[in-house]
């Protein structure tokens, strides 16, 4: 496995990203044309409404996990953060954001401090931006 860094660190799920999602958007396309070519149908509209919930559901699910994941994410963050930082910016926990947390988990226990204190001072949000600050680039592997 390639170490991980700011390039790479996105993960990509086949049976999701290149299976799933595209199989229920190809279906979603499918019964408008069935629609547009056979006439307006009670079966017709029926087949659009369920083909646009079942895209809809795919990509709410996927949200879903994520959503999770960002909380435990937050969670172990908040217990790192009582470990590593100095305790002025302990008193300061209560500032970060979701976003904040989730993107300072790959700074290093070394560079947390100085990125942590730049990122409430300099109130940063764009997960990007956080991420491209860190430079000992802390892998996760576990992601969703």
């Amino acid at each position: 496995m390639a170490e991980q860094n700011f390039a790479n660190h996105a993960k990509f799920v086949p049976s999701f990203h290149f299976f799933a999602v595209p199989v229920f958007l190809i279906n979603f396309v499918s019964s408008l044309f069935r629609l547009k070519n056979l006439g307006i149908s009670f079966e017709g509209i029926f087949g659009v409404i369920l083909a646009a919930a079942f895209v809809v559901l795919v990509f709410r699910a996927r949200l879903f996990a994520l959503a999770v994941q960002d909380r435990v994410i937050r969670l172990e963050e908040r217990l790192r953060y009582e470990r590593v930082l100095p305790a002025d910016l302990r008193a300061r926990s209560g500032e970060f954001t979701t976003g904040q947390f989730v993107s300072l988990r790959f700074a290093s226990d070394a560079e947390l401090p100085a990125l942590a204190r730049k990122v409430l001072d300099e109130r940063l949000t764009e997960r990007k931006a956080i991420k491209q600050l860190i430079k000992s680039w802390k892998p996760d592997y576990l992601r969703a």
